[in-house]
């Protein structure tokens, strides 16, 4: 599934059917509030943003997206009318993949879109985890225990596949707000907490893989 988000209508109709008309499913959003209620339902495997958006703009969802685990390695194409060599470093250097200026041909977005999926395909490995009997997949948001699947909420998956990536380093309740909720929440750190306790529960016999680190948080560790 590829997410597009632009303002434009017709734009934003034009991508999305030549996106699906290469074979790819593909939805598309005026604004990032929509983008984000979709987000919480389904992983894409790639976003095409646009810089100029109503409310949150691109480069401000773009900074969202880079800063929660499970999202931050979704690939993203900026498309955009902002073209200077400015925009285009500003972009690339808040975490694009790449970035192609408007008014775009569809042929020539359908073939960035295809290379970037190939280049994300080839570092997939690099994003699956085994811990015991414990194994996660962040491009396949899938957990297993035993060979046998784990339904997590988005929350718990970002929370387990955070701990799993620091394997063995102890990581303090602030350290785990800022890494795996937004960059702006404002909640305290039961949060955590509270989190931890149900993600025990959900994983059985690897629960006891979340250890407590006394006066500081958790770490993931085999023993």
């Amino acid at each position: 599934m590829i997410f597009l988000v632009e303002d434009d209508a017709n734009i934003r109709e034009l991508v999305v059917y030549a996106l699906i008309n290469t074979g790819f499913e593909a939805r598309g959003f005026s604004n990032g509030t929509d983008f984000w209620q979709a987000l919480r339902e389904k992983r894409p495997c790639l976003v095409i943003l646009d810089i100029m958006l109503p409310g949150e703009d691109g480069l401000a969802i773009l900074k969202r997206l880079r800063a929660q685990s499970w999202t931050a390695k979704i690939p993203v194409i900026m498309m955009t009318a902002k073209g200077s060599e400015y925009d285009k470093v500003l972009g690339l250097d808040m975490g694009a993949d790449d970035y192609l200026a408007k008014p775009a041909g569809m042929m020539e977005l359908i073939a960035r879109v295809k290379s970037l999926l190939r280049r994300s395909e080839a570092a997939r490995d690099t994003e699956e985890y085994t811990l015991g009997a414990l194994f996660l997949s962040i491009p396949r948001h899938m957990v297993t225990v035993k060979g046998t699947s784990v339904d997590l909420t988005l929350k718990e998956f970002e929370l387990l596949a955070y701990l799993v990536k620091n394997e063995g380093i102890a990581l303090s309740r602030d350290q785990i707000l800022s890494a795996v909720w937004d960059f702006d929440f404002e909640g305290e750190t039961r949060t955590v907490d509270t989190h931890i306790l149900t993600l025990r529960n959900k994983l059985g016999e690897c629960g006891e893989l979340i250890r407590t680190v006394r006066g500081l948080g958790y770490k993931a560790a085999v023993s």
